[in-house]
């Protein structure tokens, strides 16, 4: 039985080969970036959750279990710091705000537009950010599992194992969290 190129990078890695852990990073700091950024909206803390991510998981490589997949862990950890980094600051946080620099203005940047026409460039602007304040504005045992389930496209399976819950819990919460986005998108339509 061949083991797969992560297996063997972390077997590597407990051993000590710092090339072995360097590798790891280069394989999931994009992946985890993407994923704190969505979940976050913040350059600085998306790159303060992956540094984090990366610490933990070199301090708990004798932990990491061979029988699950080394990304499941790993996505694991980045999303509990994430939702810690929600829990924190959420007291402070307001969706009214206004986004310094432009940071976060072009979270749905790779959708592709119909028209590079300056009205359609404002129209997909004002859609990015009625997405964005729908998903930031779901309670939060849905918003992580949106975020995984839509922008990362994990299975039920995976998510379930990132978030330690059943996969029927996960799709239960998939299908409420999918609603309650629709109902919110649907509300902001009337506001306007």
């Amino acid at each position: 039985m061949s083991i797969s190129v992560e297996a063997r990078l972390v077997r590597l890695a407990r051993e000590g080969e710092r090339e072995a852990f360097a590798e790891l990073v280069g394989l999931y700091q994009d992946k985890l970036y993407h994923l704190a950024y969505r979940m976050l909206y913040q350059a600085q803390e998306a790159e303060d959750i992956v540094q984090e991510t990366f610490l933990r998981v070199y301090a708990n490589l004798h932990r990491y279990d061979e029988t699950q997949k080394f990304s499941t862990w790993i996505f694991r950890i980045a999303t509990n710091l994430c939702i810690d980094r929600i829990r924190k600051r959420k007291a402070n946080f307001s969706l009214d705000a206004e986004l310094s620099d432009g940071e976060g203005s072009d979270w749905y940047a790779m959708l592709p537009g119909d028209e590079p026409t300056p009205e359609s460039r404002l129209m997909l602007t004002e859609t990015q950010e009625q997405i964005r304040s729908a998903i930031d504005g779901l309670p939060e045992k849905y918003r992580a599992i949106v975020i995984l389930r839509y922008l990362h496209d994990l299975s039920l399976q995976e998510i379930g194992e990132i978030m330690g819950m059943p996969v029927t819990t996960i799709k239960t919460r998939v299908h409420r969290g999918r609603e309650a986005l629709r109902n919110k998108l649907e509300l902001s339509d009337f506001v306007e």
